[in-house]
């Protein structure tokens, strides 16, 4: 029997995910974004190795500047007192994002992550959904091509997947901050199809495929 006749599929064009006001940068960079990175003193940085000779990244990811906080934190007292409550106080990284919730929904959600957690917070009533201990993350995994998914995995809980147009600036985040708090190196992995607990019991599986114009995603509800 082929497991793939019982499979809900949610097809999503890369063209028609939301956009943010803080994004038009983005939009005028993303001609083409068919470049893959291999190792030479030309063109790797720090930051970009744990991308180096398997993903292909966009252009506009290659010339940008991390700003890492995109909300300004402190003008936003209902996300200091959330920091405050938890006794974090250094902002690694805030933007907005899209979350895809166990039923295939896509969220408007705060991405914040610190030297110790990752919180996701509802932008519409200022409250936290839920705090991450960075120890507990396991591994992230993202696609080989220029789409905006991401999934952070974490075996004692359940994983996450999102999507932003910020993620090699989040990836590589995690990555450092990860590597502080616990003194061991984040996984990144790079496949064009994984698996991810979108809930205690709920696993699905995110393919990606190149076509033109762009890159087609599919979550599949296994």
């Amino acid at each position: 029997m082929n497991r793939y006749k019982a499979q809900r599929r949610v097809q999503i064009d890369e063209s028609e995910t939301p956009k943010y006001d803080d994004d038009v940068e983005d939009d005028e960079q993303e001609e083409e974004n068919s470049m893959r990175l291999r190792p030479s003193d030309r063109n790797v940085t720090e930051d970009q190795e744990p991308f180096m000779g398997v993903k292909v990244r966009r252009k506009a990811s290659l010339r940008r500047e991390y700003r890492g906080d995109y909300l300004d934190v402190p003008s936003r007292p209902f996300l200091m007192k959330i920091l405050q409550k938890q006794g974090d106080k250094q902002v690694l990284f805030a933007d907005k994002v899209l979350k895809f919730t166990s039923t295939g929904k896509m969220k408007r959600r705060i991405l914040m992550i610190t030297d110790f957690a990752i919180y996701i917070v509802d932008p519409d009533n200022d409250a936290l959904k839920r705090r991450i201990a960075l120890a507990a993350v396991d591994k992230m995994c993202l696609s080989e091509l220029s789409d905006n998914f991401f999934a952070i995995v974490i075996p004692t809980e359940y994983d996450i997947l999102m999507a932003s147009t910020r993620k090699t600036e989040i990836v590589t985040v995690l990555v450092e901050a990860t590597k502080s708090a616990s003194e061991y190196e984040l996984e990144v992995v790079f496949s064009n199809r994984f698996e991810y607990n979108a809930s205690a019991d709920l696993i699905k599986e995110v393919e990606f495929e190149e076509v033109e114009g762009g890159v087609r995603t599919k979550i599949l509800r296994k």
